[in-house]
């Protein structure tokens, strides 16, 4: 096979790549942990966060926030492994 063709073929298969990653981006849901957030902000102000509808918003509300620490915290351990890349470890 020359050359060319192999480039021809490259070509076409990172603009497959390409095009399939552009409709994943304008295809993507919003997040669900907006969605859920929104709901138990209502539940609570109908309940005024009593009873059990009260504790599960409390519930969701605690989920919520540990896992936007949990992201935090993977991408501090993703700049750290750029830094011992960098620093040649």
């Amino acid at each position: 096979m020359s050359k060319q063709r192999t480039f021809v073929r490259a070509g076409g298969i990172g603009a497959i790549f390409a095009a399939g990653y552009l409709c994943g981006l304008m295809t993507q849901a919003p997040p669900a942990d907006a969605q859920v957030g929104e709901l138990m902000k209502q539940a609570g102000q109908a309940t005024g966060g009593k009873g059990a509808l009260g504790t599960a918003m409390k519930l969701g509300t605690s989920i919520t926030e540990m896992q936007k620490n949990v992201d935090e915290l993977q991408k501090n351990i993703g700049v750290l492994k750029e830094v011992k890349t960098a620093l040649g470890g």
